[in-house]
């Protein structure tokens, strides 16, 4: 049996705001971002196309949220840059 992986991960679009979220299935949700269409999500969609340029795997989803809450509490597009992106 395979283990599910779960990840945090930050989503960058042409104009450079960041979307930061945590997932068990990051090619789907990617594709949710990116469809106008898509129920799930209702920011990203319209505000995309969105590119994956980040993203850090855990062993829980508990781990995965705190993590995205973490780098949300930052609230700084240079914060991701300079920590999460120039590493």
């Amino acid at each position: 049996m395979q283990k599910v992986q779960f990840c945090a991960y930050v989503l960058e679009n042409p104009s450079g705001k960041f979307y930061i979220g945590p997932t068990e299935a990051l090619s789907t949700r990617l594709s949710q971002h990116n469809d106008p269409e898509a129920k799930p999500s209702k920011y990203a969609p319209k505000n995309g196309p969105w590119v994956l340029v980040w993203k850090e795997d855990f062993p829980t989803r508990g781990e995965a949220v705190r993590r995205e809450r973490q780098i949300k509490r930052m609230k700084s597009a240079r914060w991701i840059r300079d920590n999460l992106l120039n590493q």
